[in-house]
């Protein structure tokens, strides 16, 4: 029997990995879906597989999102599109080399996708979801977003902004009935860590996480109504701490005087 339909998730970065799991999972909750990623053949796959398991309805839309022509289509399709009530900005990449052995120019190409991507895609769908009164965006970020030193740190820096725009959303839309989750992932098991320099064979087994598990974890999360969500994090108080003290911080950022420390003797 069809279970009835929670509207459409658009997940970018669909293909395979961690976009291609969140595909499964969402259709397997009762969404439709619109599945973007640059690999037509992939996503027809996983589209096929997708409708026999789950009869749910599944659109694919070749794109990369690094090309701004293909961009904008994708803008129009959360534009326009009112069944539309999720978002997973999942499309990324990533680097592991340091700055003094990394192509600027890849930086550039991963700071396009990283952070101009996943901004003007989230403009784009949550005026419509203001409009209807509900919607969801969950944001893939890293924990490189708070522990830039693990790896290159453009690629940290990229996933700091998506964390801090996830926060800032957070405060601004509290009262639009709109969900927003940041998921901050640590090592997983996908073919990230090939395109990024680093072969996953390479890596230590005892920090990588099974995608399956990764994501399954990061919804648990979501249907916990968290707002970020570190899948590897054994205890949340960790977390609830450090927000505690940034929040703490605040207040005293901004003021109208230097702090005593860095006031010159005269």
């Amino acid at each position: 029997m069809t279970q009835h339909s929670k509207g459409t998730a658009l997940i970018t970065g669909a293909s395979s990995g961690i976009g291609a799991i969140y595909a499964d999972r969402l259709a397997r909750r009762g969404y439709d879906l619109i599945l973007v990623a640059r690999n037509q053949a992939r996503l027809n796959e996983l589209a096929k597989r997708l409708t026999d398991d789950t009869g749910r309805a599944i659109e694919v839309v070749a794109a990369d999102l690094g090309d701004k022509a293909d961009l904008r289509r994708i803008e129009k399709v959360l534009q326009t599109d009112a069944s539309i009530t999720m978002l997973v900005n999942n499309a990324g990449v990533g680097a592991t080399a340091p700055l003094l052995a990394s192509d600027v120019d890849k930086m550039e190409e991963m700071i396009t996708l990283n952070v101009n991507a996943l901004t003007r895609l989230t403009y784009a769908a949550v005026p419509g979801f203001v409009s209807r009164g509900s919607g969801a965006i969950i944001n893939i970020a890293s924990i490189v977003g708070i522990a830039p030193e693990v790896l290159n740190g453009v690629y940290g820096g990229s996933k700091a902004f998506v964390l801090a725009f996830t926060l800032s959303l957070q405060k601004e839309l509290a009262d639009r009935n709109i969900r927003i989750q940041a998921v901050l992932p640590g090592a997983t098991a996908t073919d990230f860590w090939g395109t990024a320099g680093t072969p996953l064979e390479h890596v230590p087994s005892e920090i990588v996480m099974p995608a399956e598990d990764m994501v399954d974890a990061a919804l648990a999360g979501f249907d916990f109504g968290e707002q970020i969500t570190i899948p590897s994090l054994p205890d949340a108080a960790d977390w609830q701490a450090y927000e505690a003290a940034r929040q703490k911080l605040i207040p005293h950022l901004s003021l109208s005087a230097p702090a005593a420390r860095y006031r010159v003797a005269q």
